[in-house]
């Protein structure tokens, strides 16, 4: 495997919301993403999802309260807990999370990715 240059990837799309995947470890997907607005509220009934943001500021919006994350910083949603990502435009943030979960859990919208469309590049 050869290294990957992060912030060349970002570089290669310019679609909002939809992850593309950058590398695989442990079963783990590796999947970068730009966000503007909202995405929808949804939970990973079975996975933790972890964020780190890159650029901009992404606010992970929990029913109980929202976490704000601004370049180099990052978070766990925890398995189970409904959460709406909110982004500032042009955010770009990396997402780790099993191979099984679903783009956007079990609310599907237009704006949902399913497994078989996920990209790597």
């Amino acid at each position: 495997m050869n290294k990957i240059n992060i912030a060349e990837k970002f570089g290669l799309f310019d679609q909002q919301w939809t992850p593309k995947v950058i590398s695989q470890s442990n079963g783990q997907l590796v999947k970068i993403a730009k966000g503007s607005g909202e995405l929808v509220w949804h939970t990973h009934d079975n996975e933790d999802e972890l964020f780190i943001v890159f650029k901009g500021q992404l606010t992970l919006q929990l029913r109980a309260k929202n976490i704000i994350l601004n370049p180099g910083e990052m978070y766990v949603v925890p398995k189970g807990v409904e959460h709406c990502p909110k982004a500032h435009p042009d955010t770009h943030f990396m997402m780790i999370e099993p191979t099984s979960t679903a783009h956007t859990g079990e609310n599907l919208s237009e704006r949902t990715v399913s497994s078989d469309q996920q990209e790597w590049i």
